[in-house]
């Protein structure tokens, strides 16, 4: 298998596609209309709550000129249950890309697809769930998160020109840095983001492995009406 190894980046990068998808909706009142601010041109792309409360906050005609739902870019609506709603060719190509890669460039184009550099995803509550007297394997189960992580890993793979945000309490510290620097991101934080980035990610799959550890085939097998 052919790696791409990568000579020529950006040192700042400006942030024009923002990929925005939480389960911890705190201090989106403030991030959201900062990012515009600092960002004017920038366009939010969007799933399911995390859409709806950026709507809110914009209202009407901001969101018109800012806010795109992932499906209506994509071209696929979200599988029954937010199964499926980010796991996507385009989205990934975004993702991925790199900025001097003739190829991905001509990708991008083919697809109609857009470099995506930012993403700004935290993931279902799984250590909050399991932390709970008498949950079930399925209530575990139900709150693995797949598309957040996958997000996470492959903004946090292409730190060279994608921001991956996971914390909260991070957001100051980014909008001050965009606003004092015309709307780009330095390659410092990316590569700052990208080492807490997979810490968390590390973190989320360790407590899963760790809760699923201790559930027997039998405690497994009570919690479903199952067929022969």
């Amino acid at each position: 298998m052919a790696l791409n190894v990568v000579r020529e980046i950006d040192g700042c990068v400006a942030v024009r596609h923002v990929l925005m998808s939480v389960s911890d909706k705190s201090g989106l009142e403030t991030f959201v209309p900062g990012l515009i601010a600092a960002c004017p041109e920038v366009k939010i792309y969007s799933t399911g709550g995390t859409y709806t409360a950026v709507q809110k906050l914009l209202g009407p005609e901001r969101a018109a000129q800012h806010l795109v739902a992932v499906s209506d870019y994509t071209g696929q609506p979200e599988m029954q249950g937010g199964l499926v709603k980010t796991l996507d060719f385009k989205i990934y190509l975004g993702l991925l890309s790199e900025t001097y890669n003739a190829d991905h460039q001509r990708d991008l184009t083919r697809t109609d697809a857009v470099a995506i550099d930012m993403v700004v995803v935290n993931l279902y509550p799984f250590q909050q769930t399991v932390a709970r007297e008498g949950v079930t394997p399925e209530e575990a189960r139900t709150n693995i998160d797949i598309g957040g992580p996958c997000m996470v890993r492959a903004s946090a793979k292409n730190y060279l020109r994608v921001a991956s945000v996971t914390d909260p309490a991070d957001y100051s510290a980014l909008l001050d840095e965009l606003t004092a620097n015309g709307g780009t991101l330095g390659f410092a934080t990316r590569l700052a983001l990208m080492k807490k980035a997979f810490a968390h990610t590390a973190q989320y799959d360790t407590a899963i492995a760790a809760f699923f550890a201790d559930v027997t085939e039998e405690q497994a097998r009570k919690t479903y009406d199952m067929h022969a």
